[in-house]
């Protein structure tokens, strides 16, 4: 692809007329006359060759697309990992000295480790694929002053281009005309609704939400015309740079990947260690080489954990599903674990902590104050005055909301199933809720009182105004816009001041609140039209209507529970920092009266500065995506672990960045949905927590499948090790034999079937009752810390005393009836049968690791009591069944036989049990201690729980 040479822009490579060299100019700050003349073009637009040479100099208007990693790079990701190249240097020695089946079993074991983690990673990366689909394919541009329609990969900077409503923006431009031009642009800046687009220059300071002299590549024109220079294509665009910063976003590895890969890097470390050791024991003890080597494979097989890779994708995809039922849909499956280890959630406040839902909660007229209760379309809510309900609204305040229901073109639909839908801007609409809450019907009074004309808003009036019939005699203007606007218009009296009217915009709007003024005047009936003329003075002020997106009522509770879970939440916006100061204090994000921090100061700091201010403030406001990105790499720099959310464009490095991107559903973009890893289905903060809570459920159903899976590694490595060192070699038929409690295959039998049917039913517990009531484990905490290497250690001389035991015992008794290769068979079987009874009893201990069994219920996990049914089943055909014997060298038990290896495998319930309850008398608590470097202190109310 052609695209434009990096870092050329404009503003460092371009020989257009007046282009300075250096940082790209502040279009937004320049009269439009200067940008025709610097990026050297004219109203009627480029010549049809000044297009194609500017065209072969900086490239298409397309955003570079970055390739997906391809199938054959995700399958060595799959092979590379230490464990598994043991596992295949066992299975090429033992095909090699002669054990083929052997080595074909542990080859089959690799092959389907590697499927299952080659089918969870086959996700390619579509987020910059996304980018590009926003970009329109045509575009009305000037080419030699007449208007044609071109591919808009086709334009270049100093193209004009014509705008309507429902255009998609297709390059970064400079208005040069608008007629009430409004752009929807919260996919970049967050605002919850359209910007007003005008063609006056702004303050060169100015954020990018703040910007209204610019509209940008990827937003939509939502009503309104307008005539803009391009100034900026493809990758210098505003989108453009989002990708570059998507791109640079890097994913992170999960605490719990990073966790088995250092478990996994130990034992192959232990493993090396131990053959070579135990090669060296059997060669000295006269064990013929491929007798040798054949240990030190077993070996391997044994102490690696083969079933552990398919227990852990299963318990993820098993809460996957549980999170799909809370309304969260997991698209990378590692995630699931990860929200269990959250410290920080980096909240979007529009849609996710808001109704995104626009409501008047201010009224105020000259003869006072009304408060308007309710929240969202649903025209459902009271009148209050001085905290009283008020029945009957006062005859001024009915004049005020009539007049805002009236000059207003949006409308409200619906309520036969409760639900109302809004139709038209979200700032009218709300006028014409509020007016329907205090008791007017909006349509009804729409046709009594008819519109004559009116006066669109437009952003160098900031004002809208309408004519409206009153009776046989009169008709009346209704005017609203700007509180400072529509003052100017009034003429003020009974008491009234603009100072006291000023005063009031400005409590409203502390309180984050946007604030609309309305006036009206009237005149003769034979008034036929209505012109700017009618509204420049004379008009009686009516009151001010303050609104604002309130938050809702589940993500305040939301929030209230992240904090008792020890989870920090933070709300990171575009919006203005008034509002974003009030919803943050309605949340509880931070005490009423708190600042927020503005993008603007933050770009104002270094990464030092950058830093501390991230762990300590709780509010940010006109944050551009780079400052979403600078906050999330901050707080990952303190060991956070970071839940970021969002819905827009703007969000989406920051999703790719975070340790958890949570996209939205409903409202977001593609490029948010690809960079998440989760998508929330109803957009709703409060979800985020139920997935938060499911997440910590599934990590400690994962610990408790780790405690019950490792005793059986160590203990089958144990009972080899002490077979080599202790075992008699036999002189069967002049050839010395060395007994071997267990044959790969078995050891195979018990790591994969075994241990899988058993551990997985772990994944179906229910979630403790203090889960969301203690502190976030610590994303370096380790998996195998002291309690889980404690219990590993006992249950695994428990079981390797088990086996050995009675294998020898088997052995020695059957040797002088059936002979050496039969005896052998049998005391085999016997040693299997042992370690799996012990699995199924220290099942039943794992199912709460330090608690009694009895709290949590015999019965409240049937799972548990399926797998065990199903093992029985498999164990039966793995003893009886001639195919079975063949392939892993079993021989049939007697009754008697099988009831002592479970009568043994019981020994371990007492023992644990004593342990349980000496550990509970001493007070003794698995802990996964929080962030010792965290800004933020404990929160009040939190327990440790006694398993992490």
């Amino acid at each position: 692809m052609n695209a434009q040479p990096p870092g050329e822009s404009l503003a460092t490579a371009s020989p257009l007329p007046g282009t300075p060299a250096g940082a790209a100019p502040p279009w937004h700050a320049l009269p439009p006359e200067a940008v025709l003349s610097r990026v050297g073009s004219r109203e009627e637009g480029l010549r049809a060759e000044e297009a194609d040479e500017r065209l072969s100099r900086y490239g298409p208007n397309v955003l570079k697309r970055e390739k997906a990693e391809g199938p054959l790079k995700l399958l060595w990701r799959q092979i590379n990992s230490p464990l598994i190249w043991v596992l295949i240097a066992s299975a090429v020695l033992a095909i090699a000295m002669g054990k083929v089946t052997d080595g074909l079993v542990v080859a089959a074991v690799v092959v389907l480790n590697t499927l299952i983690g080659f089918v969870q990673e086959y996700r390619a990366g579509k987020a910059i694929e996304a980018l590009s689909a926003m970009v329109p394919e045509n575009a009305t541009v000037m080419r030699g002053g007449h208007k044609v329609s071109v591919p808009a990969s086709r334009l270049v900077p100093g193209d004009v281009v014509h705008l309507a409503s429902g255009d998609k923006v297709p390059a970064d431009m400079r208005l040069l005309s608008s007629r009430n031009l409004q752009v929807e642009e919260a996919a970049l800046t967050g605002e919850s609704v359209p910007a007003q687009k005008h063609v006056a220059a702004v303050a060169e300071d100015s954020e990018l939400g703040d910007r209204a002299s610019l509209v940008f590549g990827g937003t939509l024109v939502t009503s309104g015309t307008g005539a803009a220079v391009v100034v900026a294509t493809g990758g210098t665009t505003e989108l453009g740079r989002i990708s570059t910063l998507l791109s640079q976003a890097t994913d992170l590895q999960t605490p719990l990947t990073k966790a088995l890969a250092t478990i996994g890097k130990y034992i192959t470390i232990a493993i090396l260690v131990v053959s070579a050791v135990l090669l060296v024991v059997s060669l000295m003890r006269g064990y013929a080489v491929s007798d040798a080597v054949l240990v030190a494979i077993t070996l391997a097989v044994a102490a690696i954990p083969e079933g552990l890779p398919a227990i852990v994708t299963i318990a993820l995809a098993i809460g996957v599903q549980r999170m799909a039922a809370r309304r969260a849909v997991i698209r990378k499956l590692p995630a699931v674990e990860t929200l269990g280890s959250t410290t920080v959630i980096c909240s979007d406040k529009t849609g996710t902590l808001t109704r995104n839902e626009m409501t008047v909660q201010a009224l105020w007229t000259p003869s006072g104050r009304y408060a308007v209760s309710g929240v969202g379309y649903a025209p459902r809510g009271e009148l209050r005055r001085d905290g009283q309900v008020v029945g009957e609204p006062p005859v001024d305040v009915r004049e005020l909301l009539l007049a805002g229901a009236l000059c207003n073109d949006a409308a409200l639909q619906g309520g036969g199933d409760g639900k109302w839908e809004m139709t038209g801007d979200p700032t009218e609409g709300a006028l014409v809720v509020s007016a329907e809450k205090a008791g007017l019907r909006v349509e009804e009074l729409r046709q009594r009182h008819a519109r004559v004309d009116a006066i669109p808003f437009e952003s160098e009036h900031q004002f809208m105004a309408t004519l409206h019939e009153a009776g046989p005699e009169r008709r009346r203007i209704f005017l609203k816009g700007a509180p400072e606007v529509v003052l100017r218009r009034c003429a003020l009296g009974n008491g009234v001041s603009a100072e006291a009217v000023l005063a009031e915009v400005e409590r409203l709007a502390g309180q984050g609140m946007r604030v609309l003024a309305v006036a009206h005047r009237e005149v003769p009936a034979s008034h036929a039209g209505l012109r700017v003329e009618d509204v420049e003075g004379g008009l009686e002020l009516l009151g001010l209507q303050g609104m604002i997106d309130p938050p809702r009522e589940e993500a305040i509770a939301a929030v209230k529970a992240c904090h008792e879970a020890g989870i920090v939440v933070k709300m990171i916006t575009g919006d203005h920092h008034a509002t974003a100061e009030a919803i943050g204090a309605q949340l509880g994000l931070q005490p009423a009266g708190s600042r927020g921090v503005t993008g603007a100061q933050l770009a104002a700091m270094d990464d030092t500065r950058l830093t501390e201010v991230a762990t300590t403030t709780n509010v940010f406001a006109r944050v551009a995506p780079e400052h979403k990105l600078r906050l999330v790499r901050a707080l990952q720099t303190h060991q956070h672990v970071v839940a970021m959310t969002g819905d827009g464009v703007n969000d989406a490095p920051a999703l790719k960045q975070a340790n958890i991107g949570v996209a939205m559903g409903i409202t977001g973009t593609a490029v948010s949905k690809e960079a998440a890893d989760i998508v929330l289905t109803d957009d709703n903060f409060a979800s985020i927590a139920a997935a938060v809570e499911e997440g910590r459920r599934v990590y400690d159903n994962l610990i408790k499948s780790l405690a019950f899976v490792l005793p059986t590694n160590l203990g089958l490595a144990l009972i080899l090790m002490f077979g080599v060192a202790f075992f008699p070699i036999q002189n069967i038929d002049g050839n010395l034999v060395p007994l071997m409690a267990m044959l790969p295959t078995q050891l195979l039998w018990i790591n994969l079937v075994a241990t899988v049917s058993l551990a997985l039913p772990l994944a179906f517990e229910a979630r403790e009752a203090d889960i969301m009531r203690r502190a976030p484990r610590a994303p370096d905490a380790p998996v195998l810390n002291r309690f889980v290497l404690m219990r590993t250690g006992l249950v695994a001389l428990l079981m390797a005393a088990g086996a050995i035991g009675l294998f020898l015992w088997e052995y020695q008794r059957e040797l002088p009836r059936v002979g050496h290769a039969m005896a052998l068979a049998e005391a085999q079987t016997m040693a299997v049968n042992t370690v799996i009874s012990f699995q199924i009893f220290y099942l039943l201990m794992c199912r709460t690791l330090i608690g009694s069994l009895r709290k949590v219920g015999l019965f409240s996990n049937r799972a548990v009591f399926v797998g065990v049914g199903a093992l029985v089943l498999l164990q039966a055909a793995f003893m009886y069944l001639p195919f079975m014997q063949r392939v892993f060298g079993t021989a049939p038990l007697a009754p008697g036989a099988i009831a002592l290896s479970v009568l043994i495998g019981a020994v371990v319930l007492p023992v644990v049990g004593l342990e349980k309850w000496l550990l509970q008398r001493r007070g003794y608590k698995v802990v996964s201690q929080v962030h010792r470097d965290r800004e933020e202190p404990p929160r009040p109310g939190h327990r440790e729980r006694l398993p992490a």
